[in-house]
């Protein structure tokens, strides 16, 4: 049975990626429309490959470093030099899933709005179909690197010791417990990769679209997505580094960090009797993970057929239905796993010395709970940040008074809408130790992630409508193109609402179980909070999400105002574009009724403008700011880990004090992620509302008036909150925790 769980678990991780290669093939015959879509999808195509390649061969260098280092250091008795193969193979299939999500989303932009032209309903298929071969990218890799990893090392390093008295069990869980430890290379080379294309991925975004907004909205006065507007190229290259790539990064790194933290955890299981005689022979909890994710592999898979609509129908409930039914498949199909790999009962002794007895029913329901748990998260975030809701709608008001009031309404929604998903996750927390112990909540956050596959799609769908709007504009399309793109954009909005509060929550428990996963490979059973280093690492912890926030912040302003320089320089001394501008400025956008010498000034300045110096602008910047806010996440577990040594210390006070900084950093880097990200998010929304004419005490507002105005500059205060800090800070979590899960051995 062992043989057959670990051949099958990587089969299915090929499974994903055939049926991912056969969408991306059926996405690229697609007709990619007139030639004019097709230039400007070519460009935001070369753009986004360009940052791509300027990415990666930095991080590269990294990569390669910090591989040797990994060699050099390992501890034979523990681990293995191999654990730098599997860092450096972890790194590869998170830049590999970046790549191959990316590639395929600037292919389906332009075939979507092509597809808009005729249908809603080929258009949702065209942009989900495109989002789903990120998700089963990610999904894909993930379980097939994991599972190839640990066949070939259990073969090496835990050969076939067979679990029949506490001797051999000792011996087997010390075996496998350097399985795993080697295999945590892999998801520290997955990490690595994600945290630095998160933050260069919103600096890259945000830096195009602070210029397009501010200079093109505001002071030019056209839409971001107008072609006579420099940054707007840049601006839809943003989206798909940022959403798709960032977003994928995440979760990938997110999805094998739960399975890995839980294996861990699950080792346990193999000193207690009810696991002796079993045909799994202790591995049970080991491997349960592995074939949890396996299962949603398949419930993604099916769950994909059943996101179709009608012209008229609604985008999102075909959305919904399909992650519905992939949640349902999963839920059944894991019943009975968790029911034929797990013995009925069995008894744990926690390090207070109290007998307690689970089951396996207990597991099954710690796995609905971090799935209702992450489904939670994501609807209550969308609540808070959704067009139309009462929280937007509140900021909406305040617009009428100007953007001071704008803000400080903004903000005070972001921290609000902490409250009810803290809850949910603690809720989730505690309700998945008392049915499993630590087990359960390992198990939990891999229940939250096993249709990452689905629900990355649904996330990756967002971005490739809002690229397939621009497209539109620029294109000169009817209006009634624009009209569908904008009906699946503004669907793509509230999934990617979804998508963040699901990242977020994903990521608490994620933390949490390599949280949990360190403490047991430093042989920490306590953490004493009144121990003067660990109240220490605990304020340090605190303190580094804001430091990091800030670092981020920064970036983004420095690179925005390169971009805005560069926007104003070329409206300025590009002198097509300037005619053009003031053609707009006295007649309107409406070009059709322009006479024929303001149409020809229009028309002249077709193609003068320098998209390709903005998207070197965000490259440039989001590779060279990158660098310290991934340093930060790298380098303090280190640092904190041997810091009491230095003091003459016990060196177990390096664990306790490295213990504390993962609590600070989990616990207020929670707290900040969806505090920004719901702030941004519902001050990009109040903007929204305002552009298609929102009421303020009875008065209709549109676009261009005082408190549209004051709802831009609130919208470009909060895009760097939810699309670079924001998102990043859930990486910056797993990230550490990962990279303290790796120097474990060496603290104790």
């Amino acid at each position: 049975m062992i043989s057959t769980i670990l051949i099958t678990v990587p089969l299915l991780g090929v499974l994903a990626l055939i049926f991912m290669f056969i969408k991306s093939a059926g996405v690229s015959k697609l007709d990619p429309g007139n030639e004019l879509m097709q230039r400007i999808g070519k460009n935001i195509a070369d753009g986004a490959m360009a940052f791509l390649k300027a990415e990666y061969k930095v991080l590269a260098i990294f990569v390669a470093v910090v591989a040797a280092i990994l060699a050099f250091t390992a501890d034979p008795a523990t681990s293995s030099v191999m654990i730098a193969v599997a860092f450096v193979l972890g790194a590869i299939c998170s830049a590999l899933a970046g790549f191959i999500g990316m590639n395929v989303a600037t292919k389906a932009n332009i075939r979507t709005t092509q597809a808009a032209r005729t249908s809603l309903g080929k258009a949702l298929g065209v942009a989900f179909d495109g989002g789903a071969v990120m998700g089963l990218g990610v999904v894909g890799l993930g379980l097939l690197g994991l599972g190839t990893l640990f066949l070939l090392f259990k073969g090496q390093f835990a050969g076939d010791i067979m679990i029949t008295d506490a001797t051999s069990a000792i011996a087997a869980k010390a075996a496998m417990l350097k399985v795993i430890t080697i295999i945590t290379g892999f998801s520290f080379g997955a990490s690595s990769i994600a945290l630095f294309a998160r933050v260069g991925g919103g600096i890259y975004t945000k830096a195009a679209d602070v210029g397009a907004d501010l200079v093109g909205k505001v002071e030019a006065g056209i839409p971001e997505d107008h072609p006579l507007n420099p940054a707007t190229i840049a601006d839809n290259v943003g989206d798909n580094v940022g959403d798709v790539a960032g977003m994928g990064a995440d979760l990938f790194e997110s999805y094998v960090g739960s399975i890995i933290g839980t294996m861990v955890i699950g080792a346990a299981f193999m000193t207690m009797p009810a696991f002796y005689n079993t045909d799994l022979n202790g591995l049970n909890g080991v491997l349960l993970p592995l074939v949890v994710a396996g299962i949603g592999i398949i419930a993604s898979i099916i769950g994909t057929f059943f996101v179709r609509v009608k012209e008229g129908g609604d985008p999102q409930k075909a959305l919904n239905l399909g992650e519905l039914v992939a949640a349902v498949i999963m839920l059944v199909a894991t019943f009975f796993a968790v029911t034929i790999l797990m013995p009925d009962s069995w008894t744990a002794i926690n390090s207070n010395g109290v007998e307690t007895t689970y089951t396996s029913m207990g597991i099954f329901y710690a796995i609905l709970l971090g799935l209702v748990a992450g489904l939670g998260i994501g609807y209550i975030t969308e609540f808070y940040t959704g067009t139309g809701s009462k929280p937007v709608q509140g900021i909406v008001d305040q617009s009428l008074t100007g953007a001071a009031t704008n803000l400080i309404a903004g903000l005070a929604v972001g921290m609000r809408s902490t409250a009810i998903p803290i809850l949910i996750l603690c809720t989730a927390i505690i309700g998945s130790y008392y049915f499993a112990g630590l087990y359960g909540i390992g198990i939990a956050a891999v229940g939250m992630l096993a249709n990452t596959g689905i629900q990355l799609a649904i996330d990756a769908y967002g971005p490739i409508c809002d690229n397939a709007g621009g497209i539109a504009e620029m294109a000169g399309l009817p209006k009634e193109v624009r009209e569908r793109t904008d009906q699946l954009d503004a669907v793509g909005n509230t999934t990617a609402a979804i998508g963040k509060g699901f990242a977020i929550g994903s990521a608490a428990l994620t933390a949490l179980v390599l949280f949990a996963a360190f403490m047991q490979t430093a042989n920490l059973t306590t953490i004493d909070v009144a121990n003067p280093y660990v109240m220490a690492g605990l304020f340090l912890g605190a303190m580094l999400p804001f430091l990091f926030s800030a670092f981020s912040m920064e970036a983004v302003g420095r690179a925005a105002n390169d971009m805005i320089q560069e926007v104003r320089r070329q409206f300025k001394e590009i002198p097509e574009l300037k005619a053009a501008l003031e053609v707009m400025r006295r007649e309107g956008h409406d070009t059709e009724k322009y006479n024929a010498a303001d149409l020809a000034t229009y028309n002249a300045a077709d193609g003068k403008a320098d998209y390709e110096k903005c998207v070197q602008i965000s490259t440039e910047a989001s590779i060279r700011e990158m660098v310290m806010p991934g340093l930060i996440a790298v380098l303090a577990p280190v640092v904190v880990g041997f810091a009491p040594r230095l003091f003459g210390a016990d060196p177990v006070m390096g664990a306790q004090m490295l213990g504390g900084l993962l609590a600070g950093v989990t616990s207020a880097g929670v707290m900040m992620a969806i505090f920004q990200s719901n702030a941004g998010g519902a001050w990009d929304n109040a903007k929204k509302m305002f552009e298609e004419g929102a009421s303020v005490q009875g008065t209709i507002y549109h676009k261009g008036s005082e408190p549209h105005k004051a709802a831009v500059v609130g919208d470009t205060v909060g895009d760097p909150f939810k699309d670079t800090s924001g998102p990043s800070l859930n990486i910056l979590l797993k990230l550490m925790a990962v990279v303290s899960l790796v120097i474990a051995p060496f603290l104790v």
